[in-house]
């Protein structure tokens, strides 16, 4: 009989134990099990870990989250923002939902960060705020961001998606001085609700805004209305408001992660590491480190094939496909995608770093539930195909 195919590798796959399972089965037991007790301890802890009095509001995505945020700072018809092309489209397509429209400019060719440099070329009297967002895990140069967006009077909200917990300015990201920051608590990210995510901000004012049109407008809170034990059926609409809110059950999920991230963490940076170490010999480009004293959070590893190299983008992701490796490809720029393309008339000679990194990137698997000798495996194959 022929050797059977050893068992797929995925791109990612989440971490779940024993505890997580435990938690969301209190949670269903309890009897409440949407927004509820279990969420608000979720926000309290997750400010709490951040520190600094920020206020964090619980969200269903982190897409959701960046649509609160750019209402509550008002966004709104002919406002444009300002956002990397080399980011997924939940990023900018908020903007549309507000009327506004997205400005695009390329990244960094070191860091696949937005380029300061861009973002200062791309303002206009109708710009309102900028939108980094910390590339695989890196933060931005968030010292040069803040210094365009204080000249030019510009709100700064973060696409935080990749980055827990990374770090700049020496503090996490969600800890700066931003309007708000955006985190997602999807499948494959540093830590998971399912579907979730997590918008922080220092400014009542915001949060409290976020808050009331995170559930359709109420101008109370739907957990309090309903566990009051006096007569409390009464409410308010006062905005046309959305459907954001998270889960008892995500959030039970989520309390119990949160309290693992330290450990995720230290296990990205080891893989990573491990990474570094294994291809540092093959003609690919590797990923930029954190700049000294600084978090990579290592949400992705993107290598680059260098201009050397005998294989193709594709070959290699075929190659690695056949060895019953998954791989993915962060991202298709925005550029290139038909409805920014083409509302925007835009061309990839306007995007020159972030096109070229895109024709020969290849996102390889990181996630923590990965065996060492897993990783093995990949790079065993990789090295097989790039030489």
């Amino acid at each position: 009989m022929p050797n059977p195919s050893p068992p797929f590798i995925p791109f990612a796959r989440p971490d779940i134990g024993q505890a997580e399972i435990d938690a969301v089965a209190q949670a269903l037991r309890s009897g409440w099990i949407t927004t509820g007790p279990q969420a608000r301890a979720f926000e309290q802890e997750f400010a709490a870990w951040l520190g600094g009095g920020v206020q964090a509001i619980a969200v269903n995505s982190a897409t959701a989250g960046l649509h609160l945020a750019l209402e509550a700072i008002g966004v709104g018809p002919g406002d444009e923002v300002i956002a990397p092309t080399l980011t997924f489209t939940a990023t900018v397509e908020v903007a549309r939902y507000l009327g506004a429209d997205a400005v695009l400019v390329d990244v960094d060719p070191v860091t696949l960060c937005i380029a300061p440099a861009g973002i200062e070329a791309a303002i206009t009297p109708r710009t309102k705020a900028i939108l980094p967002m910390h590339y695989g895990g890196l933060a931005c140069d968030m010292t040069a961001i803040f210094e365009i967006a204080r000249r030019h009077n510009l709100r700064v909200v973060e696409d935080a998606a990749h980055a827990l917990p990374a770090t700049s300015q020496g503090r996490l990201v969600g800890a700066l001085p931003s309007s708000a920051t955006v985190f997602s608590f999807y499948a494959n990210k540093g830590m998971t609700t399912g579907e979730g995510g997590m918008v922080v901000t220092f400014d009542a004012a915001l949060a409290e805004r976020m808050r009331i049109m995170r559930l359709h407008g109420i101008s109370r809170d739907a957990f309090d209305r309903f566990q009051s034990r006096a007569p409390a059926w009464y409410y308010e609409i006062v905005a046309p408001g959305f459907k954001y809110n998270l889960t008892d059950i995500a959030a039970a999920l989520g309390r119990v992660q949160l309290a693992r991230l330290p450990e995720f963490a230290r296990r990205r940076q080891q893989l990573a590491q491990r990474y570094h170490q294994a291809l540092a010999d093959l003609p690919l480009i590797l990923p930029a480190a954190a700049p000294p004293g600084e978090t990579h959070a290592w949400h992705l590893y993107v290598i680059q094939l260098a201009d050397h190299a005998r294989v193709t983008r594709d070959e290699v992701i075929q190659a690695l496909s056949d060895a019953g490796i998954g791989t993915s490809v962060h991202y298709v720029p925005l550029h290139r995608q038909p409805y920014w393309r083409d509302r925007y008339g835009l061309k990839p000679e306007q995007f020159p770093v972030a096109d070229r990194a895109y024709q020969r990137m290849v996102s390889l698997p990181l996630f923590t539930a990965m065996s060492d000798a897993e990783q093995d495996r990949i790079i065993a194959a990789l090295r097989a195909v790039v030489r």
